[in-house]
């Protein structure tokens, strides 16, 4: 066994406590094409506040994984697990009611541009609400109340009635996570959510990741290339290469030899 691969199996995990709110990934294997994998049969546990960071290098599995957990795409075989419920056998009404529980934000924003910042936070509702009030975008008194807490909470309130275009882009992410924080989830992905950001606004976003986490008691998995800031603001650190993890602990244990088996060759670093 390679060193790293070694000192991976053993690595430290962090203590977060495990509550309702709960992400299992069983032996989870994604092909595009039938005998190429992409995911090599993923195991992954994830529950209580941790942040977890998912590192390594592009076309190495980690945006299939986010899009599996949350059913964007099908997984080939394996068992995905929300909050105890398998989300792979799940059809029709029952997967939307699921995706409730799955917060998503996205690299490029994914807002609709011509909606206030307040609507699109609402959008985070739309699951909840019948199909002519979401049309006539007609929300609950408490939806629209929480709404403003989370404006609060993203420092946008005095951009609740702002049309989406005229933000920058930190602002524009703060609205995607307080749109995934609106559906009430019980486990929040966030796939390279600091990728089209300068270096403060990144770890602003970072910041508030691990706040919305801890806030409201729920995992959060974010892909990330920025390895750093990984380090920085995560509990948990796990390393993806070839479709298969090969570290998963806590950053502190996370070393030049585990960086060079997660993203290959001697000199990288450099």
């Amino acid at each position: 066994m390679h060193k790293a691969t070694e000192s991976a199996s053993t690595s430290r995990r962090p203590a977060c406590s495990a509550g309702d709110k709960s992400l299992v990934v069983e032996n989870l294997r994604k092909e595009y094409t039938r005998g190429k994998p992409v995911l090599k049969n993923i195991n992954l546990t994830v529950a209580g506040q941790c942040t977890t960071a998912i590192i390594g290098p592009s076309g190495t599995g980690k945006s299939t994984l986010l899009r599996c957990i949350n059913r964007l795409i099908e997984p080939t075989s394996g068992r995905i697990l929300v909050s105890g419920q398998d989300i792979c056998t799940l059809r029709g009404s029952d997967l939307r009611a699921a995706r409730r529980r799955i917060g998503m934000v996205f690299q490029e924003y994914n807002l609709v541009e011509r909606l206030s910042v307040m609507e699109n936070v609402l959008c985070g509702r739309l699951g909840y609400i019948s199909p002519w009030r979401a049309w006539l975008r007609k929300f609950p008194q408490e939806d629209i109340e929480r709404a403003y807490d989370l404006l609060d909470m993203v420092g946008l309130t005095e951009f609740a009635r702002a049309r989406a275009d005229e933000l920058s882009g930190g602002q524009r992410q703060r609205v995607g996570i307080a749109r995934a924080v609106m559906q009430q989830p019980h486990i929040l992905l966030a796939d390279e959510p600091t990728s089209s950001l300068d270096p403060k606004t990144s770890v602003e976003i970072m910041e508030l990741l691990r706040e919305v986490a801890s806030v409201n008691d729920i995992p959060v998995l974010v892909n990330i290339h920025d390895v750093t800031l990984g380090r920085r603001f995560a509990d948990r650190v796990v390393g993806m290469s070839k479709g298969d993890v090969v570290f998963d602990g806590v950053p502190g244990d996370l070393t030049d030899e585990h960086l060079k088996l997660i993203y290959g060759g001697e000199d990288w670093l450099a």
